[in-house]
């Protein structure tokens, strides 16, 4: 099992910063990637960003240019950071892993919302 533990979200301005992290704990040498998806009201739950272990990454298409996903492997945490927010960011930020074997695990959510 694996427990996920995320931080960091909150209220911004449009064109603000915030940085999320998720720290795992647990069966953490089974993991391979690590991500962030979010959900939206009314909306399907999206792959915002991902890492493997390995350091490659991929990202939505709204969020490229904007958005950073960074591993510490060492601290067994992933972190989204996020730049030059927008109010469409506003959503449900949930941290993901998935093991080597495909079972994946959920954070519980933090909530971002960008408003002024």
């Amino acid at each position: 099992q694996v427990q996920l533990v995320e931080s960091g979200g909150g209220l911004v301005q449009p064109g603000g910063s915030l940085r999320l992290s998720c720290a795992a704990s647990g069966s953490i040498f089974s993991i391979n990637t690590m991500g962030w998806y979010r959900q939206a009201p009314g909306k399907q739950r999206e792959l915002v960003a991902d890492i493997t272990i390995g350091g490659s990454t991929n990202y939505e298409d709204s969020v490229k240019g904007r958005f950073t996903i960074s591993r510490d492997n060492a601290k067994n945490t992933v972190y989204l950071q996020m730049n030059s927010l927008k109010p469409e960011d506003t959503a449900v930020y949930y941290c993901n892993a998935v093991e080597t074997l495909g079972g994946h695990y959920w954070g519980q959510g933090t909530q971002v919302t960008v408003s002024s």
